[in-house]
């Protein structure tokens, strides 16, 4: 065998070496990649499902808090405007223009004299002195009280007091028809 067939035995040798080495990189590299591409999906499958809860998760608790917001906003509106409507009755029922100021002293004076014990004293609210002073005989009068209107009947003692301002019965009659009011008001059913 001459010199060149055993350099050209020799390069072909290498030559068939050299690409079964590069066609077993090439298998080895594609393993790789479909092994890194496996695994990147895995990954990107995995991220995605958190992204959906964390979004998820947001989501109901924005819709919720919103709706929170929203409650308390309604909330302090309603409160608002059953003050403003608490003042606005207050004031309409402390003015001395009010329709049936007189009859209603009138009434609670005789309510009075039947829950009147001996020697009490009239102490009235001091815009319906003078029409208490013409509707109330029988009574002594004391110094005036605060309130909207009406009077108190006190001992002289003071241990006994009997309320007959227009303050307390207003009290009453709106703790007893708020609900009526707040449907009235807000259309609640």
């Amino acid at each position: 065998m001459t010199l060149e067939a055993l350099a050209s035995e020799i390069a072909t040798a290498a030559k068939k070496e050299a690409k079964g080495i590069t066609d077993a990189a090439k298998t080895e590299a594609k393993g790789i990649l479909k092994e890194a591409k496996a695994e990147a999906n895995s990954h990107s499958e995995e991220i995605n499902a958190r992204a959906e809860r964390e979004s998820a998760q947001i989501k109901t608790e924005t819709v919720a808090s919103a709706r929170q917001s929203n409650q308390n906003a309604q909330l302090i509106a309603r409160r608002e405007e059953l003050d403003a409507t608490w003042e606005a009755v207050r004031d309409k029922v402390g003015s001395a223009s009010m329709k049936g100021r007189a009859g209603l002293i009138k009434a609670l004076v005789s309510q009075a004299k039947g829950d009147a014990v001996k020697d009490m004293i009239l102490r009235p609210v001091g815009i319906d002195r003078p029409a208490l002073e013409k509707a109330s005989s029988g009574f002594d009068f004391g110094n005036d009280v605060d309130g909207l209107g009406g009077f108190v009947l006190e001992t002289k003692d003071g241990s006994v007091v009997l309320d007959y301002r227009f303050d307390s019965r207003l009290d009453e009659s709106w703790d007893s028809c708020l609900s009526s009011m707040t449907s009235i008001l807000f259309g609640d059913a």
